[in-house]
């Protein structure tokens, strides 16, 4: 749910801004509170990944995915994963029909532009990993042949805090593959409580979000997210911040090579959303931690003491030096 004062909203300007301002304002009126959800879920569309959406319950996290499915004009489908999914019920599979004596695919749910996995941890590892091909090549084998998925297919995947009871944690493989892992909290009280006014004033019917982008226009904003400059010191700057979490000596496995380009990606993408063209630190900063939180493992003394991914991310800022 995002707010109308978002600082990201305010800061579109250039080149794709008017055509991004309709997408952040289409998000807006629906998504409320949440400001830097909305804001990582465009960042991780325009860099071309995937976000890992995580909150408790009745958040929001899935409508979230719905309005932008639905303001970016996408085909959108939603998958609930249950202990009982199978591979092939998201996969689809070969049916062969005797009167044509042919086997012939009878596609599943992937195959879409926008794919909802709704609550992605309370499914068994095995049906997890049929995400994997689909995400890092936008493409499934069934069967050994190759089917190409949407240029724009985009995951967006839900999941409940793990120390919930009845869940599966991703394993690192499989959460490698989202660009962003974005925490969804609870909205402060004035957004929350326009959003009881809201669901009041709709007499309880769904919001509805119009579509406010065309294909051309979305292909044109990921090029010109990918085309964002970047100095030399603000390269230097990423690898820096990628090779301290290696070297904190609470830090298990820290962010690998992938991963610094994973936060090159998403820096460029914010910058193009603030209507810049060129990436500078605070760009890099603003990703950092949905983009590398899901992507180091902690020591286990250092999760006894309480520690978690986002602090040390969080200590990892302070220490490195910005480039001027």
């Amino acid at each position: 749910m995002t707010s109308s004062s978002s600082p990201v909203a305010a800061r579109t300007s250039s080149q794709g801004g008017p055509a991004l301002q309709r997408l952040l304002d289409a998000l807006k009126n629906t998504v409320l509170g949440q400001p830097h959800v909305v804001a990582d879920l465009v960042t991780a569309f325009l860099a071309r990944g995937h976000v890992l959406l995580e909150g408790v319950p009745g958040v929001a996290k899935t409508l979230t995915a719905r309005s932008m499915a639905a303001a970016l004009g996408l085909e959108f489908t939603r998958v609930q994963f249950t202990p009982d999914l199978m591979p092939s019920d998201i996969l689809g599979t070969n049916v062969f029909r005797p009167q044509e004596n042919a086997f012939h695919l009878m596609k599943g749910p992937i195959f879409t532009e926008v794919l909802v996995a709704d609550e992605i941890n309370r499914t068994p590892p095995k049906t997890q990993a049929a995400l994997l091909e689909a995400m890092e090549e936008r493409q499934v084998t069934i069967d050994g042949t190759t089917h190409v998925l949407p240029p724009h297919f985009f995951v967006v995947a839900t999941q409940n805090p793990l120390e919930l009871e009845g869940t599966y944690p991703l394993p690192e493989a499989q959460l490698d593959r989202f660009l962003m892992r974005v925490r969804v909290g609870y909205p402060p009280p004035e957004a929350e409580m326009d959003m009881v006014r809201a669901f009041h004033q709709r007499q309880g019917r769904a919001a509805q979000v119009e579509r406010v982008l065309d294909a051309a226009t979305l292909t044109e904003l990921q090029a010109q997210a990918a085309s964002v400059a970047c100095d030399e010191s603000v390269l230097a700057y990423t690898v820096r911040l990628i090779r301290e979490t290696r070297a904190n000596p609470r830090v298990r496995l820290g962010a690998s090579p992938r991963s610094a380009q994973a936060l090159l990606a998403a820096a460029k993408a914010r910058a193009a959303l603030n209507g810049s063209d060129f990436v500078t630190p605070d760009d890099v900063k603003a990703v950092c931690p949905s983009v590398l939180n899901h992507r180091l493992l902690l020591k286990a003394e250092a999760e006894v003491e309480g520690l978690t991914a986002d602090d040390v991310l969080r200590q990892t800022l302070e220490r490195v030096q910005v480039p001027r």
